[in-house]
């Protein structure tokens, strides 16, 4: 990645927009190139999809869960079953995590019968031991254009790419 994916990339996170000539209005980086940037950066697996943005509670995902999981310690145990969890219904990211705590899991699901749904699925995994699980109130920052959360800058920084003053 060099300056001008970074521009585009920010410019689509803080826009919500792959619309080319929009991220031309706003990088001045010409249409043609941004076209294949766009491709190339999806070709490199950088861009995964076309979809900044979703209101979950639009979406009727308004329930949010956050549970922690401890497993039974295996061999290659964190792959096995961060896969497992992973495939549970409405269960969005998995983590493998250091400490007390295995996985943390994240669930957006449309109801209460899914709450419960998503507990006994977890417990219908043997090598899980235990879980805890709590309910979020309410959201503060999402944080699901995970780009438009920084400066570019900092974006540049990441990828060791000098910016041009303008």
């Amino acid at each position: 990645m060099d300056e001008t994916d970074i521009r585009i990339l920010k410019a689509m996170a803080d826009h919500g927009t792959v619309s080319p000539n929009d991220i031309e209005a706003e990088t001045d980086i010409p249409k043609s190139t941004i076209y294949y940037r766009i491709d190339k950066m999806k070709e490199d697996g950088i861009i995964r999809n076309e979809i900044f943005d979703l209101d979950k509670e639009a979406a009727g995902l308004g329930i949010t869960v956050i549970s922690e999981v401890m497993a039974v310690f295996e061999e290659d145990y964190h792959q096995t079953v961060g896969e497992k969890l992973a495939d549970i219904d409405g269960v969005t990211q998995v983590y493998f995590m250091m400490g007390d705590t295995d996985f943390i899991v994240i669930s957006h699901l449309p109801s209460q019968d899914h709450v419960e749904d998503l507990i006994s699925a977890f417990e219908s995994i043997d090598e899980v031991e235990r879980t805890s699980s709590q309910y979020i109130i309410s959201t503060i920052e999402d944080g699901g254009n995970v780009l438009a959360n920084y400066d570019i800058e900092t974006l540049a920084a990441a990828h060791d790419v000098e910016l041009d003053d303008e």
